[in-house]
This record gives structure tokens, C-alpha cells and sequence, in this order.
């Protein structure tokens, strides 16, 4: 690797990823290519804006023709493709931007992979294409079981990826990461949504009766575990990325209010999202026999997540106070309140 072509680089993961393998890495030049939608922010890359081994092309995936300009121009060897959407909520109110995004556009990425013979192509995955787990855990070799449209798209885009290594030989090798947290995640997702509104002494809004569980990460954990797949991974196979261990959105909701010193009533329910998965849980032997290992804990990686937050509320503030992210959360929460 020495030309990476990084998708969706200004976004939550990508651009922790970017930062990561810059500092890393001495022998790297990495290309941003990033649409910048809402939840591409280019202040996400302002720590590395003057790295002489950096550079940002804004474009879509969706577009082959700018594909294969910037995999021309930079003499691209190596893409790892964050680009996405990727929330469940907003899937569930404009599902065709995911299937064209998620699936469309990765499939451009791998036909410009295919014509330039590139060394690896990574995509980043989610575990929400297994569907709800309520008992035992993931492995990479289970059946799909898609429960969104957000989850469909991100699934499609796999199983296109896969193919494309059966039908052409193409190095490509995915991860599926359980939930991220951390620097820099746009606050539409549960925890930059909790810690803002406590913050400001608004409601936390919880889905149903909070008792959903998920696998909560820190994201530098994430991104150190796609290095790892990236060097050791065998080409064709998935890896599953995630710490292990499952807590409730009601618990990860009481330790936000505890580390920032708020009230438990701040927590306000709201009905359940439609189809709301119960519970996701990855088996991460595989990805462990690489030699990762998540170097954060439940409580460490929350904590870590708030500090950030906390410390850095111009950049958050920035985009909660605009009329688009008040419109989304006016049309997402208002009117669902549910007696305590």
C-alpha cells in the first residue's frame, strides 16, 4: 500500500481512520474522497489539513466517471470504502439514498477496483446485516438476516464485494464493526445525541423501554482493527470487529448522565423505532487471531466519548444549531413522548 483511496473520509469513522494511519504511518499518502453530505465534515480533517501526505477530492461514489479521475490521477492501489449512509432512522424515512449509495456506489468503487488491478479493496461493514441476535453470537460465516433498509443496503453491498472476488479474482476482504463511539460522529446517533442534550439539560430521548443491547466501541479501536485486516487479512474472507461484550441503551444513558453529573429524569421514552433490533453480538475470534484486540472497555470508551465532546462543543454546537439538523430532529422525535 501506498496510494489509499479513503471513501467517505470527512464522515465519523473515516475520518478518525484517516487520522490514525497518517500518524501511523510515514510511507502513506492518503486521498480523501468524500461527497460531503450533512454528515461529511471537513472540520473532521482540519488535525491533518497540512499533511504533505494528504489531499481531499470532493465527489460521490456514485459518479464512475470522477471514480476513475482521482484512481487515474493519484495512482490508487489500495481503497477502503467508508462512504454511506448509514442511519437506521433516516433509512426508514428515505430509503432510496441508502440502496444508491450503499449499493450503486460500491459497486462503481469495484469496477474502478477491477480496471486499475488494485491491491486490496476493504469495505467497511456494519453487524446490523446479521439482524437481532437474542441469543448466542455472529460469526462471519451466518446467514444475512436484514431488518432494515439501511441493513439491506450495507448487506447488498457485501454480497456484491464477495462476488466480485469469486467472479474476478479481486482482493477484497470487509469488516463488520458493532457500534462505534468517539470523536467526531455526526449527533444524530444515539450517544452524541445523549451526551449533547445533557449537555443541555434537554431529554434524552430512548427508544421503547431502553432495553436494546448493542456493543459499544471506541472508534480508534474500529480503525485500528481495519489496519490490522488490511495487512494480515486473508483476501475473499470477512472479519467481524467489535469488543465482545453488550450493554442496554437505558445503561449507556445512565452512565452519560452520571459522567457529566446530570439527573437520571432527564431521560425521556419514546415509542420504539419500527423493527427495532434487540440485540446484536459479534464473535470476534477471528480478527483476534490477527493479533487485535479492543483497547477499550464499555465505561473507558463512553468516557472517552463524553470527554471529547465536552471538550470540543464548538464543533458540535456548529451543526445543532443549523436549520437542517433541527428540521431532522423535529421530524425524528416531536410527538413521541411517552409517559414516564
Amino acid at each position: 500500500m501506498k496510494n489509499v483511496l479513503v471513501t467517505g473520509g470527512a464522515g465519523f469513522i473515516g475520518s478518525n481512520f484517516v487520522q490514525m494511519m497518517l500518524e501511523r504511518y510515514s510511507d502513506l499518502n492518503l486521498v480523501v474522497y468524500d461527497k460531503l453530505t450533512y454528515a461529511g465534515n471537513p472540520d473532521n480533517l482540519l488535525p491533518v489539513a497540512k499533511n504533505p501526505h494528504y489531499s481531499f477530492v470532493e465527489g460521490d461514489i456514485c459518479d464512475a466517471a470522477k471514480v476513475d479521475e482521482v484512481m487515474r490521477r493519484h495512482n490508487i492501489d489500495t481503497i477502503v470504502n467508508f462512504a454511506a449512509e448509514t442511519h437506521v432512522d433516516r433509512s426508514l424515512m428515505e430509503p432510496g439514498g441508502f440502496i444508491q449509495t450503499d449499493v450503486y456506489g460500491t459497486f462503481v468503487l469495484l469496477e474502478a477496483a477491477k480496471k486499475y488491478q488494485i491491491e486490496r479493496y476493504h469495505q467497511i461493514s456494519t453487524d446490523e446485516v446479521y439482524g437481532q441476535v437474542l441469543e448466542g453470537r455472529s460469526v462471519e460465516t451466518d446467514c444475512l438476516h436484514t431488518r432494515s433498509p439501511y441493513s439491506a443496503a450495507k448487506a447488498g453491498g457485501d454480497l456484491m464485494c464477495l462476488a466480485y472476488y469469486t467472479s474476478f479474482n479481486l482482493p477484497v476482504t470487509i469488516t463488520r464493526g458493532s457500534n462505534n463511539i468517539g470523536p467526531y460522529q455526526y449527533p444524530e446517533k444515539v450517544v452524541p445525541v445523549f451526551v449533547t442534550n445533557a449537555i443541555d439539560d434537554k431529554p434524552l430521548p430512548l427508544y421503547g423501554d431502553g432495553r436494546q443491547m448493542r456493543d459499544y466501541q471506541f472508534v480508534l479501536d474500529h480503525c485500528d482493527g481495519i489496519d490490522v485486516v488490511l495487512r494480515k487479512g486473508k483476501i475473499g474472507e470477512v472479519y467481524n470487529l467489535g469488543t465482545g461484550s453488550e450493554n442496554t441503551n437505558i445503561e449507556l444513558a445512565h452512565l452519560i448522565l452520571k459522567l457529566l453529573n446530570k439527573p437520571e429524569s432527564l431521560i425521556q421514552p419514546i415509542t420504539d423505532r419500527p423493527g427495532h433490533d434487540r440485540r446484536y453480538a459479534l464473535d470476534c475470534g477471528k480478527v483476534k487471531s490477527l493479533g487485535w484486540q479492543s483497547q477499550h472497555n464499555f465505561e473507558q470508551a463512553v468516557e472517552a466519548t463524553v470527554k471529547w465532546y465536552v471538550d470540543n462543543e464548538g464543533w458540535w454546537r456548529k451543526i445543532k444549531d443549523g436549520r437542517h439538523y433541527q428540521e431532522y430532529y423535529q421530524r425524528q422525535y416531536a410527538g413521541r413522548e411517552v409517559n414516564k
